[in-house]
């Protein structure tokens, strides 16, 4: 091989390497990034130590639904807890009632003890630009009821799309 072709595969391979640098850095600082669940207050959907997978991109483009699992950025840490109510709606929980805007939520995603375990609260009215956020774990979680308040649009950094780690536990976020 001569030198000349030598240095033209190695020039390719390292454009290549560079290229590939690159995308991962775009990817992970604007569309996709990883966050390690901490506590059990997202038990069972998320539990203690799982790395997720969470998708920044999304809330760029629109805003967070009932039901999402999301990232939340805060000074000292990051949360990782589920939508319950939307800006400007007036939610009550009486035991294990979701009450939104007067009508009864079914709230699927939760086994019949965290239900339970839920407490009472409001009615509140949720204000604008702002979401009531809880823990599935309800009896133990740190989440709007007692702790985190309402939660800014803009603290909301991403959706949880794909648990990832630890391997056996690979699954979609419900």
């Amino acid at each position: 091989m001569s030198e000349v072709k030598k240095k033209n595969e190695w020039l390719e391979w390292t454009k290549a390497i560079i290229i590939a640098i690159l995308i991962a850095l775009f990817l992970r600082t604007f569309i996709f990034a990883t966050s390690i669940v901490e506590g059990e207050s997202m038990d069972p959907t998320l539990e203690d130590g799982e790395r997720v997978i969470f998708n920044k991109l999304i809330y760029i483009l629109g805003e967070p639904d009932r039901g999402d699992v999301v990232i939340i950025q805060r000074p000292t840490k990051n949360y990782v807890k589920r939508v319950i109510g939307l800006p400007g709606e007036t939610i009550e929980i009486n035991g294990s009632d979701l009450i939104i805007d007067g009508k009864k939520y079914v709230q699927t995603f939760l086994t019949d003890d965290a239900l339970y375990r839920t407490g009472n609260i409001g009615p509140l009215t949720i204000p604008q630009n702002s979401y009531f956020v809880m823990g599935d774990n309800r009896a133990i979680s740190k989440d709007s009821r007692n702790g985190l308040g309402f939660i800014q649009a803009e603290e909301i950094i991403g959706r949880s799309e794909i648990i990832i780690y630890p391997f056996s536990e690979w699954a979609l976020t419900k």
